[in-house]
């Protein structure tokens, strides 16, 4: 029966019968990145250990909240404690 559609293209065919074509593998994928959200520069940047550290020591405040004045800070150690030290 042709529904007016082209077959779709065949990537692979496994032994027990179930094959994947390369449309639905797309549309998987298209499915799958508009559903994750794409990081900002700010999230990327590296959170130094020892940076945490000593913001956990030094402020007495959770590490969570450490981690993310270092990451709202592009990782600058400097600008996070000046940041947390004025909120």
């Amino acid at each position: 029966m042709n529904n007016g559609r082209g077959e779709a293209e065949v990537l692979t065919t496994f032994s027990d019968g179930y094959q994947y074509s390369k449309t639905k593998l797309e549309e998987s994928l298209r499915q799958v990145m508009a559903l994750k959200p794409a990081k900002s520069s700010k999230e990327t940047a590296a959170v130094k250990r020892e940076d945490v550290d000593l913001i956990v020591n030094e402020l007495g405040i959770p590490r969570s909240h450490a981690e993310k004045a270092l990451l709202e800070n592009g990782g600058e150690l400097e600008k996070a404690l000046r940041a947390l030290v004025v909120s």
